[in-house]
C-alpha cells in the first residue's frame, strides 16, 4: 500500500511526543505571552499558538486563535488536511471547555474531511475516534462511544501498527469507559495491561505515566480501596509537579483525589489542607469559568457535612452552582451533582421543600444528557425518595424506588454485555 511505510511511523510520534511536548512548554522564556509577538498570521502559526494554551490549561485564551485559523482555513480554501487539522484542534478544545455539542459537531466535521483528505483507514482517523469516543462517554452516550474506540482500535491493528505501546492508550479510553459505566472490575483490568506497557515504554517517571497512575486512583477511590489510592496519587503526584510546578491548578484533580483518600481515613488535618491549597490555586492561577472550580467548592461542601457544619456546606454547595450557573455550556452534570448534593443536605436538615425543586431540576438536566437508566440518575431518584418518605407520600417513593432497582438491573445487564464485547 502506499504510504504504508510513513503512516506506521508519523502516528507513533503524535502519541508519543504528547508528554515531551508539555514537558518542552515548561521551559523559562518559552511563554504564551512571547511567542505571540512574533507569530506568524497563518492556520499553522495560530494553531501552535492555541497548543501552548491549551497545553496550561488556557483553553479560554486558545479559543479565539483556532477559530480565526478555521475561519481562514475556509476562506482561503486552503488543504483538506489543514482544515480538517483546525477542526480536530477546535474539537478537541470545546471538550475540555465541556462544550460537548459544539465539540461533537466539530469532530464529526473534522473527521469526515480527515477521511476524505487521507484515508477512511488511517491511523490519523484511528485517533480522531479517540477524541469522539470521549466526547460520547461524557454525554452518556456509551454505546456510540464503544463502537467508535472499537472502530480505532480495529483501524490500529489492520495496518499493523498494534504494538503494545500503541495500543496502550485506546486501553485506557476504554478502562474509562468502562468506568464511567460502573464496571470496575472489568475497568481495572484494562488499567492493569495498560500501565504495565506504559511504564516499559515510556518510563515510571514519565508525564503520560503519571496521568494513568491518576486515572487509576479514580478508580480505587470509587471502589473505597484507599491504600491502593494511595500509592497511585503519591507516585503521580511529584511528575505531574515537575511539569506544572508544585502549586498549578491543573495539579487540583490530583489533590481532590487524595483529598477524598484523607477524608476516608478521618485524617481531617490533611483533608483541608488539600482542599484549601486547591481553593488557593484555582482563585489565584485558573482563567474564569474554568470549571474544576465548581468540584473544589462541592468538595468543600462534602467536608463540612461531614464534620456537620452545615451553614459553611450550603455556602460550598450554593458556590459551585453559582460558578456553574455563569459558566457558558457548564456541563449538566456538574449542575446536578451540585443540586443534588443540596439537596441531600437540606434533607438531613428535614427542609424538604427546599430540596424538592432542585432534586427535579437535577433529574431534568441528567435526563437530557443520559438515557433514563443511567446510574447517575439512580443517585439523584434516591434523594427524591428521601423527600417522599419525610412528606408522607409514600406511593410515590415506592415507584421511585421500582425505578431504581430496575436501574440497578439495567446496569448489571450492561456491564456483562460490555464484559463479553470488550474480551
Amino acid at each position: 500500500m502506499a504510504g504504508a511505510k510513513s503512516a506506521s511511523i508519523q502516528p507513533r510520534n503524535i502519541t508519543r511526543q504528547i508528554s515531551v511536548f508539555l514537558c518542552v512548554l515548561m521551559i523559562p522564556g518559552l511563554s504564551p505571552s512571547n511567542a505571540a509577538s512574533d507569530v506568524v498570521d497563518s492556520c499553522a502559526s495560530l494553531r501552535s499558538l492555541a497548543r501552548v494554551y491549551m497545553a496550561s490549561g488556557g483553553y479560554e485564551k486558545a479559543q479565539p486563535f483556532l477559530e480565526k485559523a478555521l475561519h481562514m482555513a475556509r476562506e482561503t480554501r486552503l488543504s483538506e488536511m489543514e482544515t480538517c487539522a483546525c477542526m480536530l484542534d477546535l474539537a478537541y478544545l470545546y471538550k475540555n471547555q465541556g462544550k460537548l455539542s459544539a465539540a461533537e459537531t466539530m469532530c464529526q466535521s473534522g473527521l469526515a474531511l480527515q477521511q476524505k483528505a487521507y484515508h477512511p483507514d488511517h491511523p490519523y482517523v484511528a485517533h480522531t475516534l479517540r477524541i469522539l469516543s470521549e466526547i460520547y462517554r461524557r454525554q452518556g452516550r456509551y454505546q456510540e462511544a464503544t463502537n467508535a474506540l472499537e472502530r480505532a482500535i480495529m483501524i490500529i491493528r489492520d495496518v499493523g501498527l498494534a504494538d503494545n505501546l500503541e495500543l496502550a492508550p485506546f486501553q485506557v479510553d476504554m478502562a474509562r469507559l468502562l468506568v464511567a459505566q460502573g464496571a470496575f472490575t472489568h475497568a481495572e483490568s484494562y488499567f492493569k495491561a495498560a500501565i504495565e506497557t506504559i511504564e516499559a515504554g515510556y518510563g515510571p517517571e514519565h508525564f503520560y505515566t503519571a496521568k494513568v497512575l491518576a486515572n487509576m486512583a479514580d478508580l480505587y477511590v470509587l471502589q473505597e480501596r484507599y491504600n491502593q489510592a494511595d500509592a497511585f496519587i503519591t507516585r503521580a503526584l511529584p511528575i505531574q509537579e515537575k511539569v506544572y510546578g508544585q502549586n498549578h491548578y491543573l495539579l487540583v484533580p490530583l489533590w481532590l483525589t487524595a483529598s477524598r483518600i484523607h477524608q476516608a481515613k478521618e485524617d481531617w488535618e490533611t483533608t483541608k489542607h488539600l482542599l484549601e491549597q486547591s481553593l488557593d490555586a484555582i482563585e489565584s492561577h485558573a482563567e474564569p469559568g474554568y470549571l474544576i472550580s465548581s468540584d473544589v467548592w462541592i468538595r468543600w461542601g462534602e467536608f463540612y457535612t461531614c464534620s456537620q457544619e452545615y451553614d459553611k456546606a450550603e455556602n460550598a454547595f450554593q458556590k459551585a452552582l453559582q460558578i456553574l450557573e455563569t459558566v457558558e455550556n457548564a456541563q449538566s452534570v456538574r449542575m446536578a451533582t451540585a443540586l443534588n448534593h443540596l439537596a441531600k443536605l437540606y434533607v438531613d436538615q428535614g427542609r424538604v421543600s427546599k430540596a424538592m425543586p432542585l432534586c427535579q431540576r437535577a433529574l431534568a438536566l441528567l435526563e437530557s444528557v443520559y438515557e433514563r437508566d443511567h446510574p447517575i440518575v439512580a443517585d439523584v431518584l434516591e434523594t427524591l425518595v428521601q423527600v417522599h418518605h419525610q412528606t408522607g407520600n409514600t406511593t410515590e417513593a415506592a415507584q421511585l424506588k421500582q425505578r431504581i432497582e430496575e436501574i440497578h438491573l439495567q446496569q448489571q445487564v450492561t456491564r456483562a454485555h460490555i464484559a463479553t464485547a470488550t474480551d
